[in-house]
């Protein structure tokens, strides 16, 4: 007799799952419409896409990790699942929608979501007690950002992380990389084509000697 009403419990629980994914889905395709130029892809990234970027961190000394565009939290959550129990998780979109989205649907300790411009980000880091980042994540589409932001953003970036520290991209497009290069003493560029449309995963590590100089 126990067997019905966990079978109950289960259906309840699939469709629960059901109904969260197609909210996300929902909310992801409305603000695609709305800011195309926001937003990389009408898809979310791949759960394959997601591993593979954050298989890159050290995670053990990892205590203030970034996220620029988390969106609706494909990696957002997968990032807090990883996180040592007293690190930091500042999420910072430009989108109002999205942080909302954020603040309403993870309850976690960790994460801190900001409404700003990723440009910001040394001040975002201030504000939330810290001096520097470990690792910056970003989904931005940076082909399509106005003249003059993305050189801003990856500078900004550089100055935000630590000696050894990573800026983690995931693009459709290599432009980022004319923005990387100059600044970045280490930048590294691959393809995941287990991901709608196939996504590059882009590594840029903040060397001590340029850091030094800078």
């Amino acid at each position: 007799m126990a067997s019905i009403p966990l079978k109950k419990n289960k259906n309840k629980a699939d469709a629960g799952k059901a109904g969260s994914f197609f909210s996300q889905w929902g909310m992801f395709f409305r603000q695609f419409v709305r800011h195309p130029g926001m937003i990389g892809s009408v898809i979310p990234s791949s759960a394959t896409l997601v591993d593979r970027m954050l298989d890159q961190v050290d995670w053990h000394d990892t205590r203030l990790f970034v996220e620029y565009g988390p969106g609706v939290g494909t990696f957002t959550r997968s990032i807090l699942d990883r996180l040592p129990t007293d690190g930091t998780l500042l999420a910072i979109d430009l989108n109002l929608d999205f942080v909302a989205y954020l603040e309403a649907k993870i309850d976690d300790p960790r994460l801190r979501v900001v409404h700003g411009s990723a440009a910001d980000v040394r001040r975002f880091i201030k504000e939330a007690g810290h001096y520097q980042a470990d690792y910056v994540l970003s989904g931005i589409p940076f082909s399509t950002l106005p003249e003059g932001v993305g050189e801003s953003i990856c500078a900004e970036t550089r100055s935000a992380l630590r000696p050894g520290g990573a800026f983690l991209i995931y693009q459709y497009s290599r432009y980022v990389l004319r923005l990387l290069n100059p600044l970045f003493g280490d930048v590294s560029d691959s393809l995941e084509w287990r991901n709608i449309p196939p996504c590059r995963m882009i590594r840029a590590v903040r060397r001590e000697a340029l850091a030094q100089a800078a």
